[in-house]
């Protein structure tokens, strides 16, 4: 079992009973470990401490935040979708695939992929020269699958490994925590609403979190929540695209296509790194 693995199922036990605030004791021996070295290893990985974490999960906190008005004013911001978005500890530029490129099948483009180990479990990570266009969390052994969607949505591109190539973008994402010097452009295929909808979670800060409805009016369709939620399910690019950072109206996690479990860790993490 991986440290992952471990912290992943701490979370899901913690995420169960953040009501009954089970002691530091009850979730080591939940995972086997006894609980000098739970804590140390949580607290290695996450930054922050389980009591702090269980502090994090809690409703009250989720919708706090969604009451802050900078939330829905950093979001709000996002109504200037024609320029590169900002994602506050990187820079992005999000650029779309245009019909006519999306309609050559990716012919004369060159993707590189390959798999990293990250905080979050493996994350396969595939990069063109125009920027990511995929970065997804792995459960399982499942690379070939996404390799087959890759090659599916780009079946004239030139698809080969390269972890020198991808490696850069890890280390932006979880390196020593300094600013990349030039901005991550992201390279994205999505219909103009989801591309919207994606310009705008970039505009979320870390630490921070958006309701869907949020969403729906900053990008001016506010009757438009389900369909936003559809969107932010789609998203091809985990993390750099923060659709982690939306919830549910009333403060639920409102689910994630990794793993609800992977969505309480990110959120952690990210507040314990804009919260100190």
């Amino acid at each position: 079992m991986s440290d992952y693995e471990r912290i992943a199922e701490a979370i899901g036990f913690i995420s169960s009973r953040v009501n009954e605030q089970p002691s530091l004791e009850e979730i080591a021996a939940h995972v086997h470990l006894s609980p000098f070295h739970f804590q140390r290893l949580f607290s290695r990985w996450a930054g922050i401490t389980p009591k702090r974490f269980l502090q994090v999960l809690t409703l009250e906190r989720a919708k706090r935040l969604l009451n802050e008005p900078q939330s829905l004013l950093e979001v709000s911001g996002s109504l200037g979708l024609s320029s590169g978005s900002r994602l506050h500890d990187h820079f992005v530029h999000l650029e779309a695939v245009t019909p006519g490129e999306y309609k050559t099948g990716g012919a004369g483009l060159s993707i590189d992929y390959a798999v990293h180990d990250s905080p979050f479990g493996n994350a396969f990570i595939a990069t063109t020269p125009r920027g990511v266009c995929n970065l997804a969390f792995l459960e399982r052994d499942e690379v070939h699958e996404h390799l087959a969607d890759l090659r599916k949505q780009w079946p004239q591109a030139e698809i080969n490994e390269n972890r020198e190539r991808t490696l850069p973008v890890m280390d932006a994402l979880f390196g020593n925590g300094t600013t990349p010097e030039r901005p991550l452009s992201l390279f994205v295929a999505g219909t103009n609403f989801q591309t919207r909808v994606w310009k705008a979670l970039l505009n979320i800060p870390p630490g921070k979190v958006a309701s869907y409805n949020q969403i729906a009016n900053a990008i001016g369709h506010p009757n438009a929540a389900r369909a936003v939620g559809n969107a932010v399910g789609a998203n091809p690019i985990a993390l750099l695209i923060p659709c982690h950072r939306v919830l549910r109206q009333n403060g639920d996690l409102g689910g994630y296509h990794w793993g609800e479990a992977r969505k309480h860790a990110i959120l952690a993490w990210e507040a314990a790194r804009h919260e100190q």
